[in-house]
Protein backbone atom coordinates (compact mmCIF):
# COMPACT_ATOMS: atom_id res chain seq x y z
CA UNK A 1 0.00 0.00 0.00
CA UNK A 2 2.90 2.54 0.85
CA UNK A 3 3.25 5.16 -2.03
CA UNK A 4 5.74 7.44 -2.82
CA UNK A 5 4.44 11.64 -2.79
CA UNK A 6 6.35 14.66 -3.50
CA UNK A 7 8.27 16.56 -0.70
CA UNK A 8 7.78 19.57 -2.40
CA UNK A 9 7.94 22.43 0.60
CA UNK A 10 10.57 22.78 3.23
CA UNK A 11 9.28 20.62 5.84
CA UNK A 12 8.72 17.35 5.42
CA UNK A 13 5.85 16.67 7.17
CA UNK A 14 4.27 19.52 4.74
CA UNK A 15 4.15 16.55 2.24
CA UNK A 16 0.41 16.29 3.83
CA UNK A 17 -0.68 19.43 2.79
CA UNK A 18 1.02 18.75 -0.88
CA UNK A 19 -0.47 15.59 -1.31
CA UNK A 20 -3.93 15.88 0.06
CA UNK A 21 -6.94 17.00 -1.79
CA UNK A 22 -9.00 19.74 0.34
CA UNK A 23 -12.38 18.56 1.44
CA UNK A 24 -13.93 21.55 3.43
CA UNK A 25 -16.60 21.60 0.95
CA UNK A 26 -18.23 17.92 1.59
CA UNK A 27 -19.38 16.35 4.75
CA UNK A 28 -16.52 15.05 7.12
CA UNK A 29 -15.96 11.70 7.51
CA UNK A 30 -17.40 10.09 10.71
CA UNK A 31 -15.69 7.62 12.83
CA UNK A 32 -12.74 5.05 11.80
CA UNK A 33 -11.41 1.75 12.72
CA UNK A 34 -8.25 2.88 15.06
CA UNK A 35 -4.65 1.35 13.45
CA UNK A 36 -2.01 1.17 15.82
CA UNK A 37 1.47 2.67 14.32
CA UNK A 38 4.49 1.21 16.70
CA UNK A 39 7.48 4.06 15.98
CA UNK A 40 10.62 3.01 13.72
CA UNK A 41 13.97 2.92 16.19
CA UNK A 42 16.67 4.62 14.94
CA UNK A 43 19.32 2.76 13.50
CA UNK A 44 22.01 3.00 16.16
CA UNK A 45 25.01 3.13 13.63
CA UNK A 46 27.25 5.66 15.18
CA UNK A 47 29.34 5.74 11.71
CA UNK A 48 26.03 7.00 10.19
CA UNK A 49 25.37 9.13 12.78
CA UNK A 50 28.73 11.14 12.49
CA UNK A 51 27.92 11.24 8.83
CA UNK A 52 25.12 13.09 9.12
CA UNK A 53 26.57 15.20 11.21
CA UNK A 54 29.07 15.83 9.35
CA UNK A 55 26.11 16.65 6.02
CA UNK A 56 24.48 18.58 8.22
CA UNK A 57 27.21 21.05 8.96
CA UNK A 58 27.61 21.41 5.26
CA UNK A 59 23.66 21.85 4.10
CA UNK A 60 23.55 24.34 6.86
CA UNK A 61 26.55 26.19 4.76
CA UNK A 62 24.80 25.18 1.50
CA UNK A 63 28.52 24.10 0.39
CA UNK A 64 27.73 22.39 -3.03
CA UNK A 65 31.03 21.45 -3.15
CA UNK A 66 31.36 20.05 -0.15
CA UNK A 67 28.37 17.93 -0.77
CA UNK A 68 29.33 16.47 -3.58
CA UNK A 69 32.32 14.51 -1.95
CA UNK A 70 30.23 13.04 0.20
CA UNK A 71 27.38 11.76 -3.01
CA UNK A 72 28.54 8.60 -4.63
CA UNK A 73 31.05 8.90 -7.88
CA UNK A 74 28.72 6.49 -9.28
CA UNK A 75 25.37 4.70 -9.42
CA UNK A 76 23.51 7.61 -7.67
CA UNK A 77 19.85 6.58 -8.42
CA UNK A 78 16.55 8.58 -7.83
CA UNK A 79 13.51 6.02 -7.51
CA UNK A 80 10.37 7.77 -8.72
CA UNK A 81 7.15 5.54 -9.10
CA UNK A 82 9.32 2.81 -9.05
CA UNK A 83 11.54 3.84 -12.06
CA UNK A 84 15.10 5.20 -11.83
CA UNK A 85 14.87 8.32 -13.26
CA UNK A 86 18.31 10.06 -12.01
CA UNK A 87 19.99 11.18 -15.77
CA UNK A 88 23.09 8.60 -15.95
CA UNK A 89 24.78 11.60 -18.24
CA UNK A 90 24.61 13.55 -14.93
CA UNK A 91 27.05 13.78 -11.53
CA UNK A 92 25.55 12.50 -8.17
CA UNK A 93 25.36 15.46 -7.07
CA UNK A 94 23.79 16.87 -9.99
CA UNK A 95 20.73 14.21 -9.70
CA UNK A 96 20.88 14.98 -5.86
CA UNK A 97 20.12 18.88 -6.30
CA UNK A 98 17.44 17.85 -9.24
CA UNK A 99 15.71 15.12 -6.33
CA UNK A 100 16.01 18.10 -3.57
CA UNK A 101 15.59 21.42 -5.60
CA UNK A 102 19.23 22.59 -4.23
CA UNK A 103 19.25 25.25 -6.69
CA UNK A 104 15.94 27.26 -5.30
CA UNK A 105 16.71 30.54 -4.34
CA UNK A 106 14.86 30.47 -1.18
CA UNK A 107 17.02 27.58 0.30
CA UNK A 108 14.23 25.04 0.67
CA UNK A 109 16.37 22.56 -1.20
CA UNK A 110 18.20 22.59 1.75
CA UNK A 111 16.18 23.22 4.01
CA UNK A 112 14.62 19.43 3.13
CA UNK A 113 17.83 18.42 3.17
CA UNK A 114 18.61 19.35 6.94
CA UNK A 115 15.30 17.76 7.43
CA UNK A 116 15.91 14.28 6.50
CA UNK A 117 19.81 14.47 8.26
CA UNK A 118 17.86 15.16 11.47
CA UNK A 119 15.94 11.71 11.33
CA UNK A 120 17.61 9.43 13.08
CA UNK A 121 16.04 6.29 11.43
CA UNK A 122 16.45 4.33 9.02
CA UNK A 123 15.34 1.28 7.13
CA UNK A 124 16.51 -1.18 4.21
CA UNK A 125 14.18 -0.77 1.17
CA UNK A 126 16.29 -1.64 -1.82
CA UNK A 127 17.44 -4.92 -3.24
CA UNK A 128 21.00 -3.38 -2.52
CA UNK A 129 21.27 -4.72 1.55
CA UNK A 130 24.09 -2.09 1.99
CA UNK A 131 21.14 0.83 1.46
CA UNK A 132 18.99 2.33 3.70
CA UNK A 133 16.91 4.91 3.62
CA UNK A 134 15.33 7.34 6.06
CA UNK A 135 13.14 8.23 7.26
CA UNK A 136 11.81 4.48 8.27
CA UNK A 137 8.14 3.99 7.80
CA UNK A 138 6.28 3.13 11.28
CA UNK A 139 5.19 -0.68 11.27
CA UNK A 140 1.44 -0.93 11.18
CA UNK A 141 -1.22 -4.09 9.90
CA UNK A 142 -1.20 -3.56 5.87
CA UNK A 143 -4.20 -5.51 5.68
CA UNK A 144 -6.18 -3.22 8.37
CA UNK A 145 -4.68 0.08 6.62
CA UNK A 146 -6.00 -1.50 3.43
CA UNK A 147 -9.54 -2.12 5.12
CA UNK A 148 -9.24 1.76 6.49
CA UNK A 149 -8.94 2.82 3.19
CA UNK A 150 -11.74 1.29 1.56
CA UNK A 151 -14.49 1.57 4.35
CA UNK A 152 -13.10 5.45 4.33
CA UNK A 153 -13.44 6.06 0.99
CA UNK A 154 -9.78 7.99 0.97
CA UNK A 155 -6.40 7.53 0.05
CA UNK A 156 -2.94 6.33 1.16
CA UNK A 157 -1.63 10.37 0.97
CA UNK A 158 -4.56 11.22 3.17
CA UNK A 159 -3.31 9.43 6.31
CA UNK A 160 -0.33 10.70 8.91
CA UNK A 161 0.92 9.19 12.41
CA UNK A 162 1.77 11.30 15.56
CA UNK A 163 5.45 11.31 16.53
CA UNK A 164 4.64 10.45 19.84
CA UNK A 165 1.56 9.36 21.51
CA UNK A 166 -0.51 11.78 22.98
CA UNK A 167 -0.79 14.68 20.54
CA UNK A 168 -2.64 17.21 21.49
CA UNK A 169 -6.03 18.05 19.04
CA UNK A 170 -7.19 21.44 19.22
CA UNK A 171 -10.06 22.59 18.02
CA UNK A 172 -8.84 25.85 16.44
CA UNK A 173 -5.39 25.79 14.71
CA UNK A 174 -4.53 27.62 17.61
CA UNK A 175 -2.17 26.60 20.72
CA UNK A 176 -4.99 28.28 22.73
CA UNK A 177 -7.63 26.53 21.60
CA UNK A 178 -8.79 24.31 23.99
CA UNK A 179 -7.97 20.38 23.30
CA UNK A 180 -10.52 18.62 21.72
CA UNK A 181 -8.53 14.87 22.08
CA UNK A 182 -5.66 13.62 22.94
CA UNK A 183 -4.57 10.91 20.57
CA UNK A 184 -3.09 7.74 20.62
CA UNK A 185 -0.09 6.21 18.52
CA UNK A 186 -2.77 5.92 15.62
CA UNK A 187 -2.84 6.46 11.94
CA UNK A 188 -4.60 9.52 11.61
CA UNK A 189 -6.76 11.22 8.71
CA UNK A 190 -5.70 14.51 7.22
CA UNK A 191 -8.49 16.57 6.03
CA UNK A 192 -7.20 19.83 5.06
CA UNK A 193 -9.49 23.59 5.74
CA UNK A 194 -9.18 25.11 2.76
CA UNK A 195 -10.61 28.38 4.50
CA UNK A 196 -7.76 28.10 7.28
CA UNK A 197 -5.73 31.00 7.38
CA UNK A 198 -2.02 31.56 6.23
CA UNK A 199 -0.83 32.51 9.82
CA UNK A 200 -2.31 28.98 11.15
CA UNK A 201 -0.15 27.32 8.13
CA UNK A 202 1.82 25.44 10.95
CA UNK A 203 -1.22 23.45 11.84
CA UNK A 204 -3.47 20.54 10.03
CA UNK A 205 -7.16 19.32 10.47
CA UNK A 206 -7.53 15.75 11.42
CA UNK A 207 -10.13 13.44 11.91
CA UNK A 208 -9.53 11.42 15.15
CA UNK A 209 -10.38 7.83 15.04
CA UNK A 210 -13.37 8.79 17.09
CA UNK A 211 -14.66 11.32 14.43
CA UNK A 212 -13.77 14.06 16.19
CA UNK A 213 -12.38 17.17 14.09
CA UNK A 214 -9.90 19.31 15.20
CA UNK A 215 -6.11 20.56 14.59
CA UNK A 216 -2.88 19.72 15.15
CA UNK A 217 0.73 20.75 14.42
CA UNK A 218 2.50 19.39 11.64
CA UNK A 219 5.63 19.57 13.15
CA UNK A 220 4.16 16.74 15.73
CA UNK A 221 3.14 14.12 12.56
CA UNK A 222 4.67 12.46 10.41
CA UNK A 223 2.95 11.53 6.58
CA UNK A 224 2.44 7.93 6.15
CA UNK A 225 3.53 8.59 2.75
CA UNK A 226 6.83 10.40 2.47
CA UNK A 227 9.84 10.72 0.16
CA UNK A 228 13.52 9.23 1.48
CA UNK A 229 17.04 10.02 1.43
CA UNK A 230 19.48 6.82 1.28
CA UNK A 231 22.58 6.32 1.95
CA UNK A 232 25.08 3.42 1.03
CA UNK A 233 28.63 2.03 3.25
CA UNK A 234 31.58 1.70 1.12
CA UNK A 235 34.43 0.31 2.86
CA UNK A 236 34.48 2.28 6.66
CA UNK A 237 32.81 5.56 5.26
CA UNK A 238 29.17 6.49 4.14
CA UNK A 239 27.93 8.29 0.71
CA UNK A 240 24.49 9.44 -0.21
CA UNK A 241 23.74 6.85 -2.98
CA UNK A 242 20.02 8.24 -4.23
CA UNK A 243 16.63 9.43 -3.40
CA UNK A 244 13.36 8.02 -3.24
CA UNK A 245 10.40 10.38 -4.47
CA UNK A 246 10.30 13.45 -6.07
CA UNK A 247 7.75 15.76 -8.36
CA UNK A 248 6.03 13.84 -10.86
CA UNK A 249 6.80 16.57 -13.51
CA UNK A 250 10.64 16.99 -13.32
Amino acid sequence: MRRRCLASTALLVAVALACTQPRAQQAAPGPYQAVPVTFAKPLGDPTLEAFRKELTEIANKKDRAALAGKVVAKGFFWEREDTNVADPKKSGIDNLAAALGLDAKDGSGWELLAIYLADPTAEQVTENKDVVCSPAAPAYSEKDFEQLIQTTNSDPTEWAYPTAAGLEMRAKPDSKSPVVEKLAATLLRMYPDETQPEAAADWMRLVAPSGKLGYALVSAMMPLVSDQLCYVKEGTGWRIAGYRGGATDQ
